[in-house]
This record gives structure tokens, C-alpha cells and sequence, in this order.
């Protein structure tokens, strides 16, 4: 599912035109990464919470060179998904 389908689910469930709903969908997007940005979990029931996870600093490689090169700690975005997710798509 693309964010046009998603844009297009919204104006037809809701109501709503075209444009409002991809203005509503823009506005929670910029609103989940917004918080996530500031290190705040984002959390919608029964779907997933959204957060970010800090990975060290380690020693990788070059896949050309095959030389070693050091890689800094970063955040990386991190999804967990919520119990009635979970349960839809069969897991535990």
C-alpha cells in the first residue's frame, strides 16, 4: 500500500476530498516524525509504537576494498508492533 492509497481510503471512509485527506495524512506523519526527532515514543494501540534505538560504534567493512572502516553511533528508527497486529498476522 502506497501513500496514495492510503489518501485514497481516507477520502473515501471519511469523506473527505483528495486534497484534505493528503493534508490530514501529512499533518500525522509530520506530527509522528516530529516526535520521534525529539526521542518521545509514538504509540497508536492495538498497531505499534514507533521509537528510536541507539546502535553502537563498530568496525565494518568496505564491500569493494574489503578494507575496515570505522562506523559511528547513530539512531535508527525502530517499529514494534502492537498485540492486535500481531495477532491478525498470526503471531504470538
Amino acid at each position: 500500500m502506497t501513500k496514495a492509497d492510503i489518501i485514497r481510503v481516507l477520502a473515501d471512509d471519511v469523506g473527505l476530498t483528495r486534497r484534505e485527506a493528503a493534508e490530514t495524512l501529512r499533518v500525522v506523519l509530520d506530527g509522528v516524525v516530529a516526535a520521534i526527532k525529539r526521542g518521545e515514543k509514538v504509540e497508536l494501540r492495538g498497531f505499534g509504537s514507533f521509537r528510536t534505538r541507539k546502535r553502537q560504534a563498530r568496525t565494518g567493512r568496505n564491500p569493494r576494498t574489503g578494507a575496515k572502516v570505522k562506523v559511528a553511533p547513530k539512531l535508527v528508527p525502530y517499529f514494534k508492533p502492537g498485540k492486535q497486529l500481531r495477532a491478525v498476522l498470526g503471531g504470538r
